[in-house]
């Protein structure tokens, strides 16, 4: 009888050994557990830095204001050429002069067409009026003729042109904006082409007679008073 007590006996304590051991293995178990869920957050964490990160990248190709401040003067001045233009093609006296005028009004219409389709792209509202210093330089062309206002027009647009060029050239190299920087690339070999047309007609300008009627009147005063 005492051998079947204790073999009862032994077997309860089995079972509670075994009921220990595999507490303590859940509670080993249970550390890993944690640490395989803590990774899930971990790999969402790191999925939203790299959206984060993308975004950036798009970000950058926004409109900085350096381009923007570009497109409003390149506006400008492709405004300007134009109405110089049409007014040389009426008034110059050399027919150099009225064909560089209507080169001007040609082919700056077309690039402004364009500027205004990367205005529009990239929410800037253009000038609709010359600035300041053109609408000077076009009064006074207005009251020019003859050979005076062909001297005058082709200055101004070597000047012009020049500014132009260097301008168009630091864009194309410095822009941030892709269709910014495209504009500035493609319309710099027209604005060179400018450049070296209008030194040429201007060398013709300047060895065109000045207009002497004013002198004419002066030197016959002068003799009728002596």
């Amino acid at each position: 009888m005492s051998s079947t007590r204790f073999s009862t006996t032994a077997r309860i304590a089995g079972v509670v050994s075994f009921c220990i051991a595999a507490a303590v293995g859940a509670q080993t178990k249970t550390p890993e557990a944690a640490s395989v869920t803590k990774a899930t957050p971990s790999s969402s964490s790191q999925s939203k830095a790299t959206t984060s990160s993308a975004q950036s990248a798009m970000g950058t190709t926004k409109l900085s204001a350096g381009d923007r401040k570009f497109i409003e003067k390149a506006a400008e001045g492709g405004m300007a050429e134009v109405q110089f233009g049409k007014l040389a093609a009426d008034k110059a006296s050399s027919n150099d002069v009225k064909k560089f005028g209507q080169k001007m009004v040609d082919d700056h219409s077309k690039a402004d067409d364009q500027l205004k389709q990367v205005a529009t792209s990239n929410g800037v509202t253009l000038p609709t009026s010359l600035d300041k210093s053109s609408q000077r330089e076009m009064d006074k062309l207005s009251k020019l003729s003859g050979a005076d206002f062909d001297r005058e027009y082709m200055k101004t647009m070597v000047s012009d042109h020049k500014k132009d060029v260097s301008e168009f050239k630091s864009e194309a190299s410095k822009a941030k904006n892709p269709d910014v920087k495209q504009f500035a690339s493609s319309t710099l070999p027209t604005l060179e082409e400018h450049l070296t047309l209008a030194q040429s007609t201007q060398k013709l300008a300047n060895s065109e007679p000045r207009n002497t009627t004013k002198t004419s009147s002066r030197t016959s005063t002068n003799k009728t008073g002596t």
